[in-house]
């Protein structure tokens, strides 16, 4: 079959694509419907071709991806597949945007749309009277981007033997930390805006503060809530919590669920008195410039030393008034 004879090079990587969608071009998997390879995208079609197995008690250990030239080309794609997941499964990213804009470039202006109160109003228009205008203009500046990533330490020879199933683990334990770092200047991009900020009860966030917090949100709905571990830990403590089947599903699932109809998510290292609420719908863009990427060159030459795993990102605000800050300190 078709992918049995595809020649991989380094040049894959180069095509302004993923590798894998460079893959797909060569060997579309729509080719394949019908057949016993149905379900498998061009590169795990690869892995068959070369069986490598990169998952279970019996997986491979590193050293199969460099049996070939050709295989050593897929071990980058293996490695960002791996950071993407761990990112993916750990991240509290998706919980507080709207949308994800992709682009290829380091520059880039958003939109800025300014809603009053009175322009949020669903008020009727009487005939030859003109509709509510709502500006909408792009943003005086630049959404600032960062280079999210780690660097990979190790020689061939010290991690050539280990199993493919473990190397997995410790890669989207990468992929973890890169999304909670992502989370943190999310939230960064928030308190640093033009953001209402309520004043909280000097000794500690109380119930009272949450239900003022709630009451804010006009015509948004506060979806999340998003606190240290501290103050996450006192909210869970409010008498208010302490309902059986709010408990029950704590206790149960481990999901955490606001009396104010919430999710709450603990962002660690967040300052402690300081809670952002939001409307997941409308808050907040993230700008991807740069998937997660992985430094090729250097793994397919087996040059493991400080080899880079990045992704570059930047958050910007889409509508004001679907966040607020509260916040115990003048």
């Amino acid at each position: 079959m078709a992918y049995d004879n595809i020649r991989l090079e380094k040049g894959l990587y180069t095509t302004g694509k993923s590798f894998t969608q460079a893959l797909e071009e060569l060997d579309p998997s729509e080719n394949y419907k019908g057949t016993s390879l149905e379900g498998l995208d061009a590169f795990e079609r690869q892995l068959k071709r070369f069986d490598i197995k990169v998952s279970g008690p019996d997986s491979d250990t590193i050293a199969k991806f460099f049996s070939t030239t050709d295989s050593s080309a897929l071990f980058p794609e293996y490695i960002a597949r791996a950071v993407a997941i761990g990112a993916e499964n750990h991240s509290k990213i998706e919980k507080i945007i709207a949308t994800t804009t992709r682009i290829d470039s380091l520059d880039y202006r958003s939109y800025q749309t300014i809603m009053t109160s009175s322009q949020l109003e669903l008020l009727n228009t009487d005939e030859g009277q003109s509709f509510t205008e709502v500006p909408i203009k792009t943003n005086d500046t630049l959404t600032k981007l960062h280079k999210y990533g780690r660097l990979l330490v190790a020689t061939y020879e010290a991690i050539k033997f280990q199993k493919l199933d473990l190397f997995s683990v410790i890669l989207k334990q990468i992929g973890a930390h890169i999304s909670n770092s992502q989370f943190r200047s999310a939230l960064l991009v928030i308190e640093n805006s033009n953001v209402e900020k309520i004043s909280a009860t000097p000794e500690g966030i109380k119930y009272e503060d949450l239900v003022n917090l709630w009451n804010s949100f006009d015509a948004y709905n506060m979806t999340t809530l998003v606190a240290c571990g501290k103050d996450v830990a006192n909210i869970l403590k409010m008498p208010e919590f302490r309902d059986a089947n709010a408990g029950l599903d704590f206790h149960g699932t481990g999901r955490v669920v606001t009396p104010l109809g919430a999710e709450l998510l603990r962002c660690d290292n967040y300052n402690e008195g300081n809670l952002i609420g939001l409307d997941k719908s409308c808050a907040l863009e993230r700008v991807e410039a740069a998937p997660v990427t992985v430094e090729f060159e250097k793994i397919i030459d087996r040059q493991f030393e400080r080899a880079a795993i990045y992704t570059i990102v930047g958050f910007s605000k889409i509508l004001d008034g679907a966040s607020k800050y509260l916040t115990t300190h003048e």
